[in-house]
């Protein structure tokens, strides 16, 4: 099935479980963990999400290249105005299972900053 949601004031964390929920088919009767459900998830207006508190200036991402001096850290701010779709995508990863699955499963989201 294909799905449709707007993203425009939705908080970030509920938004990303929504969908994680939708992707893996754990909404469905018929509902099994070792199986791709094949629903596909197109969310609209990423640049429009809402947060709670103080997030957007004090939650930090992080990335190690692998060398020494190599952390490097950008806020949830700055991550927003360079690419929205990137925390949400970072968010539904989270909420994924950690297995050869979440790649094929993430494929079937699509992330659109405004209107398609």
């Amino acid at each position: 099935m294909e799905y449709h949601i707007d993203a425009t004031d939705q908080t970030l964390g509920r938004l990303a479980t929504k969908i994680a929920i939708i992707l893996r088919g754990k909404d469905s009767p018929r509902f099994d963990p070792a199986k791709l459900s094949g629903n596909k998830v197109y969310v609209l207006h990423t640049d429009k999400l809402r947060f709670s508190g103080k997030k957007p200036g004090q939650k930090i991402y992080r990335r190690h290249s692998g060398y020494h001096g190599g952390l490097k850290e950008e806020k949830l701010e700055k991550l927003m105005m360079r690419d929205s779709r990137l925390a949400l995508r970072h968010a539904v990863m989270g909420m994924l299972p950690k297995n050869r699955l979440r790649a094929r499963i993430i494929k079937n989201m699509t992330l659109v900053k405004g209107e398609v």
